[in-house]
């Protein structure tokens, strides 16, 4: 699969609808990808959500008519995607630190505000903490058991990831003893859609166990999750876990974009041994993504 031709088309989707309602799902179904893993690569090629890069171009168009034409205010307003004048003055003033008004006066001195800047943390990381060549390996159907929450992700404009996977954490590890059968020396975060279309995402701190458990035998609150069959790509992070993002933007904006391959849309993996340590920077764990 072609993933930068089809976020170009994507692209191209908003561009041509762009003073439209443009549903979010409607540019991953243009792109052909479903729609958390389109989100997911967006964000890490743009560095931007889906839903910010289209109010992003809304509010270039805006400024540009704002300096360039004798259009309303309120009609610039109403293209940019704005029910009012209020609250699109609200809104424009927060992201540009000045009013519509004050921008249109000001003309040139506003037209070339920002700056293009180089992300010098995120170059250092993948020279000194990313596995640059996965290892790819079949690996057969697996078990898992563990404890379940419901999150947006870093791609979703509701990012509560900060809420619910650390405490879903400190919860679980202390009842690993109660998982039967646990293959031990590993634990597992599973991420997976909820559902084709949804940007509600389901992730599972567990261990894997030997075979399918008893329903009746799992610990009280706790799931059985198959992981189906596939070769995934392994990657590793080097690093204390808040850096997990930037190696997960690598392998889905420049690994797989390159890679000739497709993900199958199964479960990602995030893998911890012993290795690892949440605020170390010689902690290491690794990142797995299922392919086709």
């Amino acid at each position: 699969m072609d993933y930068l031709r089809n976020v170009q088309r994507a692209v191209d989707y908003i561009e041509e609808h762009i003073n439209e309602d443009i549903e979010l799902v409607a540019v991953s179904r243009v792109a052909g990808v479903s729609h958390w893993h389109f989100q997911r690569m967006f964000k890490a090629l743009t560095g931007e959500t889906l839903k910010t890069y289209i109010r992003a171009r809304r509010f270039a168009n805006a400024r540009v008519a704002l300096v360039t034409t004798d259009a309303g205010v309120l009609q610039i307003a109403l293209d940019a995607g704005f029910d009012s004048q209020a609250s699109f003055t609200r809104a424009f003033t927060k992201a540009f630190g000045v009013s519509p008004a004050r921008y249109r006066s000001g003309g040139d001195e506003y037209l070339f505000m920002e700056k293009v800047r180089i992300d010098q943390e995120y170059l250092q990381h993948l020279r000194r903490n990313i596995s640059p060549l996965p290892e790819i390996r079949h690996v057969p159907e697996r078990h898992m058991v563990g404890s379940v929450t419901r999150f947006f992700s870093v791609d979703s404009e509701r990012n509560n990831i900060a809420e619910k996977i650390p405490p879903l954490w400190d919860a679980f590890l202390p009842r690993l003893g109660e998982i039967a059968d646990a293959i031990e020396g590993y634990c597992y975060g599973v991420v997976r859609q909820t559902e084709a279309d949804s940007e509600l995402l389901e992730y599972t701190a567990a261990m894997e166990v030997a075979s399918a458990p008893d329903p009746r035998r799992l610990p009280a609150d706790m799931a059985h999750v198959v992981i189906p069959a596939a070769s995934y790509a392994t990657f590793t992070h080097r690093g204390e876990s808040a850096g997990i993002d930037q190696t997960v933007n690598y392998i889905y904006s420049t690994w797989l974009a390159q890679s000739g391959r497709r993900h199958s849309y199964g479960p990602d993996l995030e893998i911890y041994d012993a290795r690892w340590h949440a605020t170390s920077p010689d902690s290491i764990m690794e990142y797995a993504i299922p392919l086709v």
